[in-house]
């Protein structure tokens, strides 16, 4: 008997219809053994719809009423839910973040997870349940209920996951796994059977849209097996078949692993880039710039900075697009006086494209392939960033589309023998 953790996203649970589906594909799977616990999202659309009835009343909400309003949408599928699993004849239980208790910090709006007591849950699996437990939110030390952001259920379930020591954490979802790319751009995007944790992890951070970043961090750290899957299958399909659809995210040494040098092509619409130019090159002025940055709590992305001319240097970085005005902002009114810029120069035109696999550690000439296949495209590329096992390239953004449909071709994608590098 194998505990598994199930997590079905919004639109998996947006209908009666469609919770009453998620209930026969755990039934299907309790009744062949195993411990299941379910964490499902809100009914889609239901976290926006409670949020914009905020906005309607104040552009300037506290933090953590609007933490109080968003985690009812949970509340209300996970009591849905585990009405449907006892209308099935099953015996379930749900709980509230709050109940279990999910700890968390007093980040309203974006808390995280510092520990989970599953004292109530291991008491309810043993007595024979399915355990239901709301994604998304949880409680801080002082009893307030907290939501973690975003795609914050796909955290609450690998989080849940690893607590339990679960044998798996099953991501349910609209899509059928993850793909070499995003199949809307590039039609002969494939899906991957087997994806390490860095390869996801590095795909998450740069602009895939299949897992909350935070769930792969929490699945790496603790080492939890997470399977992205769709639940638009019949959920009555065989258990067999279902164990071994998706994708499963696991780790490097594991022999399952394809023998692909790139993995994948992720990509981001949503960059932007600012210039300091004629900054005087001297030890500082790297942190004077982003120093206040970081204060004002805008995520820096990718840096360059010029090789010195006269005593000066241009530094440039990028930043989300929603953060460039602030950004423009702070920077002619604060930075660009305080550290002797001669000019600002600012595009939010920009498009940031990766390529990423782990197999880039052991071959040579990777980085090569990209730019010479933009090249080849006449794409010119305007900022670089590398690691182990990925390299990003910014460029403008109307050629996106193309580069990514270009590199998917070059490293073979399409297909699942390895690329020759």
């Amino acid at each position: 008997m194998s505990l598994i953790v199930h997590k079905y996203g919004g639109t998996s649970m947006g209908s009666v219809e469609r919770i009453k589906n998620v209930a026969r594909r755990v039934a299907k799977w309790h009744a062949a053994g195993h411990q299941v616990v379910v964490v499902p999202s809100a009914m889609s659309g239901e976290t926006n719809r409670l949020l914009g009835l905020a906005r309607e009343i104040s552009d300037s909400a506290d933090g953590r009423e609007l933490d109080m309003i968003a985690a009812t949408g949970e509340q209300a599928s996970s009591g849905l839910l585990a009405i449907a699993l006892q209308a099935a004849g099953l015996q379930a239980r749900s709980y509230a973040g709050w109940q279990v208790p999910v700890r968390t910090d007093s980040a309203f709006t974006k808390a995280r997870i510092t520990g989970i007591d599953d004292k109530r849950i291991r008491a309810d699996l043993d007595a024979g349940r399915v355990v239901v437990v709301t994604g998304f939110q949880g409680v801080d030390d002082e009893g307030n209920i907290t939501t973690l952001g975003r795609g914050g259920s796909d955290t609450s379930a690998v989080a849940v996951a690893a607590a339990l020591n679960a044998d798996e954490c099953l991501i349910y979802t609209d899509v059928d796994g993850v793909y070499t790319t995003d199949p809307r751009v590039e039609p002969d995007a494939r899906r991957l059977n087997v994806i390490s944790f860095e390869e996801m992890l590095e795909m998450a951070s740069l602009g895939s849209k299949v897992l909350q970043i935070r769930s792969v961090e929490f699945a790496g750290k603790y080492r939890v097996p997470t399977r992205v899957l769709s639940s638009l299958t019949d959920p009555d399909m065989s258990l067999d078949e279902e164990m071994r659809s998706g994708t499963l995210i696991t780790f490097e040494e594991d022999e399952k692993m394809e023998a692909a040098v790139v993995s994948g092509i992720a990509f981001s619409r949503d960059e932007a880039k600012v210039t300091l130019l004629g900054v005087p090159d001297k030890p500082g002025v790297a942190y004077a710039i982003l120093g206040k940055v970081a204060d004002a709590n805008i995520d820096v992305d990718m840096i360059v900075q010029n090789q010195s001319v006269a005593g000066t240097t241009d530094f440039s970085f990028t930043v989300h697009r929603n953060e460039f005005a602030r950004t423009l902002a702070l920077l002619n009114s604060q930075i660009a006086p305080a550290v002797g810029a001669r000019e600002i120069v600012s595009d939010d035109k920009v498009a940031k494209v990766s390529i990423v696999g782990i197999g880039m550690r052991s071959h040579a000439g990777v980085a090569s392939l990209m730019f010479k296949t933009l090249a080849a495209e006449n794409i010119n590329i305007q900022m670089i960033s590398t690691s182990e096992i990925k390299t990003s390239v910014l460029i403008e953004d109307k050629y996106m589309e193309l580069a990514v449909r270009a590199l998917h071709k070059a490293f073979g994608l399409e297909t699942a023998a390895p690329t020759k590098i």
